[in-house]
């Protein structure tokens, strides 16, 4: 089986430092270097469909722009690439959703992703008009998920639930193909709702003890639904021809944070309520020391930014066994980024993938020649 790459689109701008923001914290002033225009993001999105990746992840909510009406315009500028949305149930009507996911399908030539995301910061969600509680969120988003699931396979759909109520519900087209549903989530409530509804389930880059943790519990979830999911995981990258100069520009994003940027970060990430985004901040516990918490593995970029906080760090054969020890937990899919997007893009495209076509865990989607096994020097 070939692994699946995605990119990611930073649609809360881009630039040579990190961009912070996110889980209720706004982007930092490095979003302004490169503002997420469609011009700029579509060069990204070019990119990532050369070198050879699947989709791109879009993220949701009020840090960035919307997901649903980027991608529609960059997705004009691509041919191939699909596009990861991420949008949350609570926002909109089931039907809605269901009757945008399907033209979206149409006019792009099938080439829309769903990640779902039910919102972890109540005074964020609240400023959408959304007073639930987080545990009411994720019940609503399995009774969204039921009926969407439901009209785009066709059916009339009626359903008086906890939260939503629906009558006679169908569409006049539905989507084809099927928009694949990609979910995470670390708390009881978001591994039922997974179990039920995901095609895949996404973790955030926790180390491989604690991914496989992960992946064991969702697999005995689906498994008592009858279900099996694939899995994905979702890291930043910093690859690059040597270790050493790889470690170096992460020294340099490291010494971009102010302290007192870094303090209120953490201290606005601290009242989360999302247990994936705990888990984020324990990795790393607000100090700038001991952030390489696995080989490879480095939690920096957690200190400034909100969600996926950690990075693959090293030469491009220390990537590519990182990889190969993700994947023999069980993850098939990876979603990258990296600062800035379009240049980190072309670092992994050329350096990571064709060793990874070398040992046979990786082929281009689109057919085209990946560079030749024997010009890529590997490590012994």
């Amino acid at each position: 089986m070939s692994l699946t790459f995605h990119w990611f689109l930073p649609t809360n701008g881009d630039s040579r430092h990190v961009v912070g923001g996110g889980h209720g914290s706004p982007a930092t002033a490095s979003g302004r270097d490169r503002p997420p225009t469609v011009g700029y993001l579509s060069q990204i999105a070019r990119a990532a469909e050369d070198l050879g990746f699947v989709g791109a992840l879009t993220p949701t909510g009020a840090w960035c722009e919307d997901a649903w009406l980027t991608t529609a315009m960059v997705s004009q500028n691509t041919e191939r690439l699909k596009f990861l949305v991420a949008f949350r149930p609570g926002f909109v009507s089931p039907t809605l959703a269901a009757q945008m996911a399907s033209t979206f399908q149409r006019q792009s030539g099938g080439r829309l992703l769903l990640n779902v995301v039910t919102g972890g910061e109540s005074q964020e969600q609240r400023a959408y008009g959304d007073f639930l509680d987080k545990d009411a969120r994720y019940r609503r988003t399995g009774e969204f998920l039921r009926i969407v699931r439901e009209l785009w396979d066709g059916k009339t759909v009626d359903l008086d639930g906890e939260f939503l109520h629906v009558e006679d519900a169908k569409l006049a087209r539905v989507p084809d193909p099927v928009p694949e549903v990609y979910f995470g989530g670390s708390s009881p409530v978001a591994g039922e709702i997974a179990a039920r509804h995901a095609d895949v389930y996404l973790t955030w880059g926790e180390p491989p003890a604690q991914v496989a943790e992960k992946i064991a519990w969702i697999r005995g979830l689906a498994a008592e639904q009858g279900r099996t999911l694939r899995f994905g995981i979702r890291l930043h990258v910093i690859t690059r021809d040597t270790s050493a100069q790889a470690w170096a520009e992460a020294n340099r994003l490291l010494e971009g944070f102010d302290a007192e940027t870094v303090r209120a970060v953490q201290a606005g990430l601290g009242r989360s309520e999302s247990e994936g985004q705990q888990r984020m901040l324990a990795l790393h516990g607000g100090s700038r020391d001991g952030l390489e918490i696995h080989p490879n593995l480095w939690a920096g970029i957690g200190l400034v930014r909100g969600g996926a906080g950690t990075a693959l760090v090293g030469s491009h054969d220390e990537v590519v066994a990182r990889i190969e020890e993700y994947h023999a937990l069980g993850i098939d899919e990876f979603v990258l980024s990296g600062y800035p997007h379009l240049e980190e893009a072309y670092w992994f495209g050329e350096g990571v993938l064709p060793r990874l076509a070398g040992r046979g865990l990786w082929r281009h989607p689109y057919g085209e020649q990946a560079a030749s096994p024997a010009q890529v020097p590997f490590a012994s």
